[in-house]
């Protein structure tokens, strides 16, 4: 990943020279997210992104097995034939060729305004930004992954009254007032998986930046409401 003197890190790109695409930052993906610039596609497996995507992202795959050769049909499909609509795509970091593969067949079908956020998902959790997670993602880690921390956002009356097994009561008040502190955090281990949600998904998602601000970064926000998750998971 290449720097100079006058960028930070979260402007920096792989500065790729043998691509028929352009890249764009950390920062710049933020402020298309912010302004709808553009068209930000998660090119991953869609059980991928239900386990966590950049929140806004659009995931343009209907199974995991997509043949390579379907992925400009894929897109069609989810998003238009507009081949002039700007579009950013990303996937699972640097090394990941699924970006690059689906960043030049969309060149070569036509499409003018495509380009590569080519540090990916990783870099984007390593520098504090959201991941939200779907309810089939959600699903799968609290059926299967017992490392996994689940944390309840919502005030300590309603955890008190009604919460989900094995979740801890992390409220967004407190955590507002006192900072993350006092959350039950692994000290000694920083890349265990932390999902949070509440009442609805603003509220958990407050949480999930806050702890997006700490060494903890495998952390994503569930956006939907706590019912919603409650009567899913509880018809495992």
């Amino acid at each position: 990943m290449s720097t100079t003197q006058d960028r930070s890190i979260y402007q920096a790109t792989l500065a790729e020279t043998d691509q028929t695409t352009g890249e764009v930052s950390t920062e710049e993906v933020r402020r298309i997210l912010a302004d709808g610039s553009a068209i930000v596609v998660d090119t991953r497996k869609p059980t991928e992104f239900a386990a966590g995507h950049i929140p806004g992202a659009r995931n343009i795959m209907s199974k995991d097995d997509v043949p390579a050769a379907e992925n400009v049909t894929a897109v069609e499909r989810a998003l238009g034939t507009d081949r002039g609509q700007p579009l950013v795509l990303y996937c699972n970091g640097p090394f990941c060729k699924g970006t690059r593969r689906l960043a030049s067949q969309l060149f070569d079908a036509g499409f003018t305004n495509v380009r590569r956020y080519q540090v990916g998902i990783p870099v984007w959790r390593a520098l504090g930004g959201p991941t939200e997670i779907d309810l089939d993602g959600i699903k799968r880690v609290y059926n299967v992954d017992k490392t996994a921390l689940f944390f309840d956002t919502r005030n300590a009356n309603e955890f008190a009254k009604h919460s989900i097994p094995g979740t801890h009561s992390v409220p967004a008040e407190r955590v507002a007032a006192e900072g993350i502190q006092f959350a039950p955090l692994p000290r000694n281990d920083f890349i265990t998986r932390i999902i949070v949600f509440g009442q609805d998904g603003a509220q958990a998602r407050s949480v999930a930046q806050a702890l997006g601000k700490s060494p903890f970064h495998n952390v994503t926000f569930f956006a939907g409401t706590f019912s919603a998750l409650a009567t899913a998971l509880a018809q495992r």
